[in-house]
């Protein structure tokens, strides 16, 4: 009869069914967007790697809160996963704000080279000790302003502009020196503050511009790329500390498969967004090196500040980059 009984309990544990860690992931944007992208492609090449052993659950467009919020639930370990813009990353993580500093990455190029290099690789390992682990750097694109009240093609067109800016002080600032009227404020209350102008404008990459469908609320589009704008893809330490290390190696590829996703995405949209955002109504105007420079020699006054805050040293290094 024992021999019985602990057959039965044997058969039991075998057929009893193993259950997939559920993975809530939020982000701000649509799931339609880069960061839709970058989230899908995660959970396909963690499928890959690991069977059913996770099972995600999306939270697209806020659906957990701001990303403030969510980053504060992941140090918590009530969520598991985003992907967050830089912006807010520097309320965690200050020395990120560098990254943030106008004109100081070049072009695409220039600015993945910094971030897959030993440089952002040295800024990934600064997360761990705020309550959150950073897998990898993913891409929103260079920013550009869009406004209700006209082109803008020189900073005097700034002045007294209130524009809708991250919560980052290295962008506000920048802001204010050349005259504008940066209005920090949280993405789901951006659209309709846009309706209501309460604001006037706002900037972010066209990965952004188009997705959000910015086109409804705004008429016209700079393409300055004063910023280039970046985003992590973390996972709470909670989740991280969990995982064996066949596992954890399968979420560093997933990050890297990632990254792919939300970089194509990011070249794909700014390849047809213009296109896009003016069959939409949209008046376009691109700046040239020239009035670039003319922004560039506005912010004399903040680069010293700059340069103070995160050293002339590390951002000599980002710009040696090649």
């Amino acid at each position: 009869m024992k021999h019985v009984f602990a057959a039965a309990l044997l058969c039991a544990a075998v057929a009893a069914p193993s259950f997939a860690q559920e993975i809530k992931i939020g982000y701000a944007l649509a799931e339609d967007s880069h960061y839709g992208a970058g989230a899908k492609a995660f959970e396909a090449s963690l499928k890959e790697s690991l069977g059913d052993q996770f099972s995600f659950r999306h939270f697209p467009s806020s659906g957990l809160g701001g990303e403030r919020e969510v980053l504060e639930g992941l140090q918590l370990g009530t969520v598991e996963m985003t992907i967050a813009s830089d912006g807010t990353l520097t309320n965690f993580v200050p020395e990120v704000g560098v990254l943030g500093v106008p004109f100081l990455l070049r072009d695409k190029d220039h600015a993945r080279k910094v971030l897959d290099g030993e440089i952002g690789q040295e800024m990934l390992a600064k997360f761990e000790p705020a309550g959150l682990h950073a897998l990898a750097w993913g891409e929103q694109g260079f920013r550009h302003i869009t406004s209700n009240r006209g082109a803008v093609e020189a900073p005097s067109d700034l002045n007294g502009l209130k524009i809708r800016t991250m919560e980052n002080p290295v962008h506000i600032e920048a802001f204010r020196a050349l005259g504008a009227a940066p209005t920090p404020m949280a993405w789901p209350e951006v659209i309709g503050a846009l309706e209501q102008g309460a604001i006037d404008g706002q900037e972010n990459p066209l990965s952004v511009i188009v997705s959000a469908k910015l086109n409804e609320v705004q008429k016209y589009l700079t393409l300055d790329g004063h910023v280039y704008s970046s985003t992590i893809i973390l996972v709470s330490p909670a989740l991280w500390n969990g995982l064996d290390d066949a596992q954890k190696a399968a979420f560093e590829k997933a990050a890297k498969d990632a990254v792919v996703a939300m970089r194509a995405y990011v070249d794909e949209v700014d390849a047809s967004g213009v296109a896009a955002m003016k069959d939409a109504g949209m008046q376009v105007n691109e700046l040239s090196p020239e009035q670039k420079a003319a922004f560039r020699e506005a912010l004399a006054g903040p680069y010293q500040q700059y340069e103070a805050q995160f050293g002339k040293e590390l951002m000599d290094r980002i710009q040696a980059v090649e």
